[in-house]
């Protein structure tokens, strides 16, 4: 079985760029989308052998989430039932047989970290959602968690300690996030490779130089471990700032 993942960072910007074509391509028994910044009706993406879920953030061109299986959920359901955490367009939970599916686009704390106090209350909100379903039966959760967990997961971890995405506060919530019980999968397989990223700033040639960070991922419950075959980071995929990553399992 073979899951995708991509913040895709404007899903009609992504399509002049290949995106159709790639995803038709790949495959994918789940395909998962982050930041699709649009409202119902401004696309016509309906790809033939899937059933298709969006959630769309309030706001307009903001946000937003997307997810298309193959295999007809059992349920789906949009954001995380509660309201100060539900008019962003950031959460979709597909339940199949076996486990949930979640597709998430963690709030950015943005420059300054104004926003920071708000992101610890939606970590502690999500990871009590994940938590609760995987009392039920086993959670895939994937996207941009807006996190490089370790000094290995970006280029530069000393310049950029107390920004966005890496501060300690961030990095200690993803720590707890998996001691409740769920695996990164990429450091599964890959503990120790380095300069492995799935975003790159358009600012600076930042890509060309691959000074990047890794905070695109796939997370499993560890009742999951067994079937674990394989995480990807595509980073030779273009059309946004993001690469896809991959979960194959078996």
């Amino acid at each position: 079985m073979k899951l995708i993942s991509w913040n895709v960072n404007g899903l009609r910007a992504c399509m002049q760029k290949g995106f159709a074509e790639y995803f038709a391509a790949e495959n994918a028994d789940v395909f998962c989308l982050q930041e699709t910044k649009l409202q119902e009706g401004q696309i016509d993406f309906a790809p033939e052998g899937y059933h298709s879920y969006w959630n769309y953030a309030e706001k307009k061109g903001y946000s937003g989430v997307a997810m298309f299986t193959k295999e007809e959920p059992i349920a789906v359901s949009y954001g995380l039932g509660i309201e100060e955490h539900d008019h962003e367009g950031r959460v979709i939970t597909a339940e199949f047989p076996d486990f949930y599916v979640i597709t998430c686009y963690t709030p950015n704390s943005q420059d300054e970290l104004k926003r920071l106090d708000y992101r610890m209350s939606w970590e502690d909100a999500f990871r009590a959602y994940v938590s609760g379903l995987s009392e039920k039966k086993p959670v895939i959760f994937c996207g941009d968690l807006n996190v490089a967990h370790k000094e290995i997961d970006l280029k530069n971890p000393k310049t950029n300690r107390k920004n966005a995405g890496f501060t300690d506060e961030e990095r200690g919530k993803f720590t707890e996030l998996l001691g409740a019980g769920f695996i990164d999968t990429f450091r599964y397989f890959y503990p120790d490779r380095e300069q492995i990223y799935s975003w790159w700033s358009y600012r600076f040639q930042a890509r060309s130089k691959n000074a990047g960070w890794r905070i695109d991922y796939f997370v499993v419950s560890e009742a999951l471990k067994d079937r674990l075959v394989d995480a990807k980071i595509h980073t030779e995929v273009l059309g946004s700032d993001h690469c896809p990553v991959e979960l194959d399992l078996k």
